[in-house]
């Protein structure tokens, strides 16, 4: 294990920073199976995508956790940007960056993610056909989140004004003002609507896995980049890859799973129901992750197979 930098391919002003795994064993002069793994919106690689990415380096695979731009130890202005335009093209620089290792098989490159790098990872894999494999766990589509709301309670033309916000935004941040922000997950445990999202807040605020490039809110100018955005936009015709989803039974959040599920061209896919789990138990619970780690192990192992 080891933290790198590279330059983002879509952006070259960018320099992202990862941390790649080996397998036990590891030989440079071999040809593995590689998996990318994406953070949820708010997070940082040193989270719950980190556990995820060791967890499968001890599988077989290369992996690697990363900072989306504009965010944690990656660069790009204005901080804490989330466009998820290029949070999905982060997805595939890892795969241009991964196709340039001569240890990684670049026939056998999968990705998955958590929350919203989950919905990336999809749509990142709807452009990519060189993802040859999906995996999600407690996926968050972020436009619908944004525009339907945490249960799917809220109609789209009810979140035209989070758009105008966003706009708003915009202007303020072009004559020179302080970028706004706009939380991703709870800033304080008395906004939490519900328990399953205040322990959002408890994840990135409090000793259970804060960490200091991870503030928990991003700029509001990215609402009108959001509210418009289906991460699984056109997944009925081109996300044909095998895919596994994941998702905790008390997941708040679990309609977008199964949206993803039903929406996906994939004749290859499968769901599992991680039962009495809700979202967050997901990112670190260790017997929640134990069950997922379980269930992708043998799927990547099997589609992304020599």
């Amino acid at each position: 294990m080891g933290k790198i930098n590279f330059t983002n391919t879509n952006n070259p002003n960018i320099e992202m920073s990862a941390v790649i795994n080996f397998p036990e064993g590891f030989d440079e002069g071999g040809s593995y199976p590689a998996v990318v793994v994406s953070h949820p919106g708010g997070g940082v690689k040193e989270q719950t995508a980190g556990t995820y990415a060791a967890e499968l380096a001890k599988q077989g695979f290369v992996t690697i956790a990363y900072d989306a731009s504009y965010q944690g130890e990656s660069g790009g202005l204005p901080r804490q940007t989330e466009n998820p335009a290029v949070r999905t093209e982060d997805v595939s620089a890892v795969v241009d960056y991964l196709t340039t290792l001569d240890y990684v098989d670049s026939d056998r490159i999968g990705a998955m993610g958590i929350c919203a790098g989950a919905g990336y990872t999809a749509n990142a894999a709807i452009n990519d056909p060189r993802i040859k494999a999906v995996g999600t766990v407690s996926a968050v589509n972020i436009g619908q989140m944004f525009r339907n709301g945490w249960e799917n309670n809220v109609a789209d033309e009810d979140a035209r004004g989070v758009i105008q916000m966003g706009a708003d935004a915009r202007t303020e941040d072009a004559k020179g003002g302080e970028p706004a922000r706009f939380p991703l997950a709870p800033m304080n445990e008395a906004d939490a609507p519900n328990e399953e999202l205040r322990q959002a807040w408890e994840y990135y605020h409090t000793p259970r896995a804060q960490h200091p490039t991870a503030p928990g809110y991003m700029t509001a100018r990215s609402l009108d980049q959001i509210i418009p955005y289906d991460a699984y936009h056109k997944a009925e015709a081109y996300l044909t890859q095998p895919l596994q989803v994941i998702a905790g039974s008390e997941a708040g959040s679990k309609w977008m799973s199964d949206d993803l599920f039903k929406r996906a061209a994939s004749k290859d896919k499968k769901f599992h129901v991680v039962e009495g789990a809700n979202h967050m138990d997901m990112y670190d619970g260790q017997p929640q992750i134990a069950e997922a780690v379980g269930v992708l192990t043998p799927f990547f192992q099997n589609k992304l197979k020599g």
